[in-house]
């Protein structure tokens, strides 16, 4: 070995020399399997010996691994490993049973803003569609220390990562749903669709359709908190996806056939009839790409409008709801490279003849042709008059 590392071309030179058939198998001598197994074990890293690591820095004292000259860029790095190890779900189950959840939860509260950001997209990661890590992280109290991040985080990133990781974690998860709700998270979210960060409202929006979508009966709640007037607002941003979770969003309470939230939507009425106006004028001015791109945002603005006051927008009048070919079937291209195999055993239709042809007369037959009626007839009677001579004589 070179530098104390693996000798590259030599294991390449050996690997040729043993497997290009040219020489008869034989067995490896013990100093080469173990040069070789050293070659192999150098480059193969342990995964659960090494979350043990990064989990043992994790719960050092910030002023040890400072004074061991480990820096907070140090400690990202770390992180940005663990959240690669614990994309395999068994091994985000893991983490909490070699000790590793818990201090992870702990950088949540970390001075240094970027770690809190980071350890927000570990937490994401674990959680994401993981209904074990899941209750594993709210009985870490994972939750609080998220929802604390993203209701008084000076940092609109470490916000959005929180927002994000909480996201994760209640989806799906009734318990999380609830304690959410009960963390006045509704507040915590119209904050966030007041700020001027364009991904933090997309998450927000987001998440208050998923919300709404799994209890209805929240419409009246997210009405009182004044969601319908932010929506309002933001269904005119420049950001196309702010603008369509936000149409999502008034569609969903729109279509909501509570009283109390009816009433209040009649009070903003003019407010949404510009609102539409206004997406109607912007669509029919737009390029046939934008066009293309903003097919959603037209089909929810044709949706809300209907919702409303019970008739299609003029979008349906102007032909701008479904365009040209977007309701066609995709192009037959796999028929044109591919033939079937049924089709393949079928005649082919160029070398059918036509129904109208005269049919051939069948070729003539040389040697003796059929006997005609009148031998029949003399054979049948020599054979009776021969029975009866045959009685007579008995």
């Amino acid at each position: 070995m070179a530098d104390g590392g693996p000798n590259w071309e030599g294991l390449l030179k050996w690997s040729l020399a043993h497997s290009d058939g040219t020489r008869p198998n034989h067995n490896l001598s013990e100093e080469d399997r173990k040069w070789f197994m050293e070659a192999v074990q150098s480059q193969t890293i342990d995964v659960v010996k090494r979350m043990k690591e990064i989990t043992l820095v994790m719960q050092t004292p910030e002023q040890v691994l400072e004074a061991q000259g480990v820096t907070p860029a140090d400690i990202e790095d770390l992180l940005d490993e663990l959240q690669e190890h614990v994309e395999s779900i068994d091994m985000a189950n893991d983490l909490h049973s070699i000790g590793g959840l818990v201090p992870l939860l702990g950088h949540l509260k970390n001075p240094h803003a970027n770690i809190r950001a980071k350890a927000a997209e570990v937490v994401t990661t674990i959680v994401q569609n993981n209904p074990k890590s899941q209750q594993l992280v709210m009985e870490a109290n994972g939750l609080e220390y998220l929802f604390t991040n993203l209701a008084s985080d000076p940092d609109v990133t470490v916000r959005t990562k929180a927002l994000g990781a909480i996201s994760s974690l209640i989806r799906h998860n009734k318990p999380g749903i609830t304690a959410f709700r009960l963390a006045n998270g509704y507040a915590a979210l119209r904050d966030a669709l007041a700020s001027e960060n364009v991904r933090f409202q997309r998450k927000a929006l987001n998440l208050v359709q998923f919300l709404l979508h799994e209890n209805s009966s929240d419409c009246n709640v997210v009405t009182e908190l004044g969601f319908r007037r932010i929506m309002l607002h933001l269904a005119s941003s420049e950001d196309l996806e702010v603008r369509e979770a936000a149409l999502r969003g008034l569609l969903a309470l729109a279509q909501d056939k509570t009283d109390g939230v009816n009433s209040r939507l009649a009070d903003e009425d003019e407010k949404l009839k510009q609102l539409l106006q206004g997406r109607i004028k912007s669509i029919s001015s737009m390029s046939p790409e934008d066009l293309g791109a903003a097919r959603e945002e037209r089909q929810l603005v044709d949706s809300l409008w209907n919702a409303c006051y019970n008739e299609p927008s003029s979008l349906r009048e102007k032909g701008l709801l479904v365009l040209p070919g977007e309701d066609a079937p995709p192009p037959d291209v796999a028929s044109k490279l591919f033939e079937p195999r049924l089709r393949a055993f079928s005649p082919n239709p160029a070398d059918t003849k036509p129904a109208t042809e005269k049919k051939e007369a069948p070729p003539l037959l040389l040697g003796l042709g059929p006997p005609s009626d009148a031998a029949n007839t003399h054979a049948n009677s020599g054979a009776r008059d021969d029975t009866n001579g045959s009685s007579q004589t008995n």
